[in-house]
């Protein structure tokens, strides 16, 4: 049986190692986290198939049919699909682990654990919403007949980065919303106004021909477009990548990570003062 010693900034030292340590912990927090998030509903798993479902008809009906927006070669439904679903999870996981500490103050007031579990747990919850939504991109490409290419091996990497993306936020609300209480009231909006700014609805190959590269690259500012556009070309098959782009978004995710981290174990000492 390990031996827990409990030392003088030893969290400060062997905090990397503490969270390898408490892996099983995480994976409790996760699972329990994932047990309790639809109980006592009536359809349960289904909500996580059925929001989405829901975003992408209206907004296929919505900006495919009415406003007739390109859709880089592919039904327009399949294009929002790949841009939907990306968008659940970040946003999923970006709400659910910004109140993950306020959620469990009475575990972080008695117990010593690396407290960076409790965000961490909550994005594993977001990204099993987000493999069983899979379910509706499945149906739309067999519904419209589209094939998948060699591209869709890519899907994992993507996912990978989606991920990255979502902890570097995450961790900054997190960190956040444990000082500053508004931040429960701040997190919904920045979400809801993600949602419009981020090309879930449209192609950024759209904004490319309507204001040129520099609207491309103003576009990809947001760290989850390069994730939504890493989805559409491994998803589409036609879809082409700017990687321009892309790589701007991908640093930014990365940049964003790293400033989440500094900032929630700059904070992290104080959580169980003031939470």
């Amino acid at each position: 049986m390990s031996k827990l010693v409990i030392e003088a900034e030893r969290a400060s030292q062997q905090y990397w190692a503490d969270l390898w340590r408490y892996r099983e912990l995480f994976g409790f927090l996760a699972w329990r986290d994932i047990l309790v998030r639809y109980k006592q509903t009536v359809i349960g798993v289904a909500w996580a198939v059925i929001r989405p479902l829901l975003t992408i008809l209206i907004g296929a009906g919505i900006f495919g049919t009415l406003a007739k927006l390109p859709s880089d070669g592919v039904p327009y439904a399949i294009m929002v699909c790949a841009g939907t679903l990306p968008w659940f999870f970040f946003s999923s996981a970006l709400s659910e682990s910004a109140g993950s500490l306020v959620g469990n103050a009475n575990l972080i007031s008695k117990v010593y654990f690396p407290r960076m579990i409790l965000p961490a747990s909550a994005v594993v919850v977001a990204f099993v919403d987000f493999a069983i939504s899979m379910v509706i991109l499945a149906g739309l490409m067999i519904w419209y007949g589209l094939m998948p290419t060699w591209r869709l091996c890519a899907l994992p990497l993507f996912t990978a980065l989606a991920f990255v993306t979502a902890m570097g936020p995450g961790l900054l609300f997190t960190a956040l919303n444990v000082k500053y209480r508004d931040f429960r009231y701040i997190i919904p909006f920045v979400v809801q106004f993600g949602q419009f700014v981020s090309p879930v609805f449209y192609s950024t190959s759209a904004i490319q021909e309507r204001f040129g590269d520099a609207g491309r690259i103003i576009l990809s500012i947001n760290p989850i477009v390069g994730v939504i556009d890493g989805f559409r070309w491994a998803i589409c098959g036609t879809t082409e990548m700017h990687w321009g782009s892309f790589a701007l978004s991908s640093v930014l995710s990365l940049v964003f990570l790293v400033v989440g981290i500094k900032y929630f174990r700059h904070t992290e000492r104080t959580f169980a003062d003031v939470i």
